[in-house]
């Protein structure tokens, strides 16, 4: 095949729609789905980026099965075509600063499962996006604190597993909470992996899961990434008055979790789609993680040690990967997000290099705050923007990377794709 601009870019956009296909809640969530219990209720909650599509595809799964229910998507996260008669309620909520009409739907939700029967069945369906959309404060915090201690940890640069113990446990509903409440009902977990290493504690914080963190690890963790807290979070923290639960807490010993789609699944899936299109795939893993434009670097090194050296896989090859970059800001930042931060740092390692194109991508759609799922870059990328009186690395220095790719015209655009299996990266080397 001859790898001109065009036949790359259609490959790594054709990459990319595979992982998302692979990862499609209509696809991977009815093999999962358990018995329907032969007397006693089914409720079906969930929370997440995938929340509406998951809740459909149970209301297909189950169509002539007696069920209600509630889900929490983010604000414009609804299907194209919402089906007629839903039985599961659809609210929304806000992502990554939490707002009242998730805090509402999620208060709302624990109303739900409280005074169920062993006979019952709890389904819930779980995404990554569920930490902010169901943020509910414990006892003697609010939103306003919470909000506050969102926009700290998005500065922070800590990694999600740091993030999310700190959210447990200032939370009313993460961290095992809604499993406790249920109790004794049967609690079956159906969940769509964002999150390093598919850990379920992590997962939208873990609201049917043991949590093994602690009071003293978060406020750990403030103390080293020296977050500035509203007084009533610190003394929150310090009175550590009801830790989450733990694992071995007998009202989550029933509680049972299938994991349904992951970053692997979807890179094995890009991975088929590139031998079927003539290029060898390499896997480096589904949990990197690290500073958005230090692994670019990264990466950048890797293809070239491919073009030179036809190491560690010979051209024409495809270089893929998953995981969650982190960017820490420290002063005002320009139009970003992980994704398109991580392909500029990569572009600029490339310096321009003839054979090689890259694609960076958020599986959810969204890139940070931008409306875009990610970018492609070009051997005629740094080029391009310095031809437009952009400078690419002025553009990195100030988080302004989905700018400089907007205006180069190589944005990818999705809008929500209603599932969320982390961000995804394929270098091409033809």
């Amino acid at each position: 095949m001859a790898w001109d601009d065009a036949t790359a870019r259609a490959a790594l956009r054709r990459l990319f729609e595979a992982g998302l296909a692979a990862a499609d809640p209509l696809v991977s969530l009815p093999p999962h789905l358990p018995e329907p219990p032969r007397n006693g209720r089914i409720l079906v909650i969930g929370v997440g980026k995938a929340a509406a599509k998951m809740a459909l595809a149970v209301e297909r799964a189950w169509a002539g099965v007696p069920l209600t229910g509630l889900v929490i998507a983010p604000h414009g996260a609804d299907l194209p075509d919402p089906p007629p008669g839903r039985r599961i309620a659809l609210r929304f909520g806000a992502h990554p600063v939490p707002d009242e009409s998730g805090a509402a739907a999620a208060a709302e939700m624990l109303d739900l499962v409280r005074g169920l029967s062993p006979e019952d069945l709890v389904l819930f369906l779980v995404s990554g996006g569920g930490s902010s959309l169901s943020t509910l404060p414990a006892p003697g915090l609010t939103l306003d604190d919470l909000k506050a201690v969102n926009r700290e940890l998005l500065r922070s640069g800590a990694p999600i597993t740091e993030m999310n113990c700190i959210r447990k446990h200032l939370s009313a509903f993460s961290g095992g909470r809604l499993a406790a409440a249920a109790h004794p009902a049967r609690v079956v977990t159906l969940a769509i992996s964002d999150v390093p290493g598919d850990d379920p504690a992590v997962i939208a914080s873990g609201p049917t899961v043991p949590d093994p963190t602690s009071f003293a690890e978060a406020r750990a963790l403030v103390a080293h990434y020296r977050m500035t807290l509203p007084e009533a979070v610190t003394r929150h923290l310090a009175a550590a008055v009801e830790e989450s639960p733990k694992p071995g807490d007998p009202r989550l010993a029933g509680a049972e979790l299938r994991m349904i789609a992951t970053p692997m699944l979807a890179l094995r899936a890009m991975a088929e789609a590139a031998r079927a299109a003539g290029l060898a795939p390499l896997i480096l893993g589904d949990a990197l993680e690290g500073e958005a434009r230090e692994m670019g670097r990264v990466l950048g090194g890797i293809a070239l040690s491919a073009a030179t050296h036809g190491l560690p896989v010979p051209p024409p090859c495809v270089i893929l990967s998953g995981g969650e970059a982190t960017v820490t800001i420290a002063g005002p930042a320009g139009e970003g997000g992980r994704g398109t931060e991580t392909l500029l740092g990569l572009t600029l390692a490339l310096e321009g290099h003839p054979d090689i194109w890259a694609l960076c991508c958020d599986t959810d759609g969204i890139d940070g705050k931008s409306d875009c799922a990610g970018a492609i870059a070009t051997p005629e990328s740094l080029a391009r923007a310095r031809a437009l009186g952009l400078d690419p690395r002025a553009a990195l220095a100030a988080h302004d990377s989905t700018g400089l790719f907007r205006a180069l015209g190589d944005l990818v655009v999705t809008g929500p794709t209603l599932t969320n299996v982390n961000d995804v990266r394929a270098v091409l080397i033809r």
